[in-house]
């Protein structure tokens, strides 16, 4: 009776014992890298204002200017929300012109806890106002 016993623990174990064991690999990370909030609106933002950018000023696809920082963020009722960005456009005579793009990033409203007659919009973004801050 004990070696039936032992050997009906023994096949237990055995049938639910693995065998093999696969490793798991590490995917590619990028090391030292830090990413804010920030970092990741103007990702966001980027395209649009580098079409409108290159409108103002008549530039090529490599038109150079540069992103410089996040003046404000306002929430408006409609579940979306005004960005304020400022960017810089270097000039041939070495000056640099500054101007301020209020883009409007709204959000999918596809979530049921969003109110669908206040939001009924898809993702979408569009350029507020632009202005030329210095000239």
């Amino acid at each position: 009776m004990v070696k039936l016993c032992l050997i009906i623990i023994g096949f237990v174990i055995f049938t639910h014992t693995p065998l093999q064991a696969a490793n798991a690999e590490n995917g590619p990370q990028a090391k030292d890298m830090y990413v804010t909030t920030e970092d990741i609106v103007l990702d966001l933002i980027f395209p649009i204002v580098d079409k409108r950018v290159i409108k103002e000023y008549g530039g090529g696809p490599l038109f150079d200017w540069h992103l410089q920082k996040i003046v404000g963020i306002t929430y408006n009722d409609n579940h979306s929300y005004d960005v304020a960005v400022r960017i810089t456009i270097p000039s041939d005579n070495g000056n640099v012109k500054e101007d301020l793009v209020r883009v409007r990033v709204a959000p999918s409203c596809d979530s049921g806890k969003i109110n669908k007659q206040v939001c009924n919009h898809g993702f979408k973004l569009e350029i507020v106002e632009y202005k030329h801050v210095s000239e």
